[in-house]
């Protein structure tokens, strides 16, 4: 829960303190600039407010490292729902507008979590898990985005280092492997999702575990 509140904070103090020209820089998403990302994240709060609002009661089927699907491609940004999201954030016209909107949604999706019972069950995506799963599971949401969100703004606040680390620890259980301590939890995760190629010596270093790559989540 506190992960989740900290990675959460952090991302929209991110997007709230660029100037209006960062964003029309490029993201970290393919096809989208930074402007399309933070769009993204309304839509991402939103969906966390639903699926607190959404109780179950049946038994789990995942937890917060199965929640992840792994995809067979990354994405290129012409996704008809990656589409939407570009003509969604052109409609806001002002960054202002869109960072009040984030402000307001993702505010409100911060407070639901911290009321909420992580031992309580909701649904999402045909799944049942706890609110603790489900909230760990964004941890990694956040903390991939923020790279995203900086990954061509040299300047701009990254992660905290906490969510780094535990968005690692994930992402090494669904890849079945550690990545070499000599990766920085920063580097693990972009070379990890396909966010940044490997150079030569780190794919020597990853050894077989690079046939494995990139983990690309859904």
């Amino acid at each position: 829960m506190h992960l989740f509140s900290r990675s959460w904070t952090a991302l929209r103090t991110a997007v709230t303190e660029l100037p209006d020209k960062d964003f029309e820089q490029p993201s970290g998403c393919a096809g989208w600039l930074v402007r399309d990302l933070a769009c993204h994240l309304v839509i991402d709060a939103q969906d966390v407010l639903i699926t607190l609002a959404t109780p179950a009661t049946a038994d789990p089927t995942v937890d917060a490292v199965t929640y992840w699907n792994v995809e067979d491609r990354p994405p290129t940004g012409e996704d008809p729902l990656d589409a939407l999201t570009v003509r969604l954030a052109a409609a806001y016209g002002e960054p202002r507008l869109l960072t009040f909107h984030l402000d307001d949604v993702g505010s409100a999706a911060g407070r639901a979590a911290e009321l909420a019972d992580p031992r309580a069950r909701v649904s999402t995506r045909e799944e049942v898990l706890t609110v603790g799963d489900y909230l760990t599971a964004y941890v990694l949401e956040w903390t991939l985005h923020h790279l995203d969100l900086i990954a061509h703004l040299p300047d701009a606040p990254k992660p905290p280092a906490e969510g780094l680390a535990a968005s690692r620890a994930m992402l090494e259980t669904i890849a079945g492997a550690a990545f070499p301590s000599s990766f920085s939890d920063e580097d693990a995760l972009l070379v990890g999702t396909g966010r940044r190629a490997p150079t030569d010596a780190e794919k020597a270093e990853l050894a077989e575990t690079a046939a494995r790559l990139p983990l690309v989540l859904g």
